[in-house]
């Protein structure tokens, strides 16, 4: 209020200072460079006798989704498969169909209830990564879940927990992909 009663004062009623904006490339990058970190990221070198690494592009993926709803569209889901698949060792397509199938159930979710809060949310995501995985284990091998399901329990446990870590993350990232820059007129 009083920095817009002082003619001398360089911010506006927003806060913002002159020649400052938000960076278009740091805005639109910083969601897809980090859900395809996120699907790199359990390529890295570990020695282990089943799979206990949490889907961390996948989990980053339902974080983004669901804390800024409108930062991916619908679509993204195609192409960050796709990055996933080349890294996982999945079946070249399952990522994709699960994450497009991921998104157009959370954006369903989204429409028929736009009130829900972040336990809704931990709800929502802890039943879309029992059901990736499960179907990931599926197209995966030749056998049934009933052999596969004890497998990958751990690793959907750790992605339950790990979710709200993921989700406190993205929100310091949101923060960073809104940073205001200096701009020369």
């Amino acid at each position: 209020m009083i920095d817009q009663l002082n003619p001398n004062s360089r911010r506006d009623r927003f806060g913002s200072k002159i020649n400052r904006s938000h960076s278009p490339l740091l805005a639109f990058a910083t969601p897809w460079l980090m859900i395809m970190v996120g699907s790199y990221l359990p390529v890295l070198p570990m020695v282990a006798g089943y799979p206990y690494v949490p889907p961390l592009g996948y989990l980053l993926l339902l974080s983004w989704r669901m804390i800024r709803p409108g930062v991916l569209p619908l679509w993204a889901g195609i192409p960050l498969g796709l990055v996933d698949d080349l890294f996982s060792g999945q079946p070249f397509g399952s990522a994709v169909l699960l994450w497009s199938l991921s998104l157009l159930a959370i954006e369903g979710l989204e429409e028929r209830f736009p009130w829900r809060g972040f336990m809704e949310d931990w709800v929502t995501a802890a039943v879309l990564v029992t059901l990736t995985l499960a179907f990931g284990a599926v197209f995966a091998g030749t056998g049934g879940l009933d052999d596969r399901l004890p497998l990958i329990a751990p690793q959907v446990l750790l992605s339950m927990l790990l979710f709200p870590m993921i989700g406190r993350m993205v929100a310091r990232f949101d923060r960073l992909r809104l940073l205001r820059i200096r701009t020369i007129d």
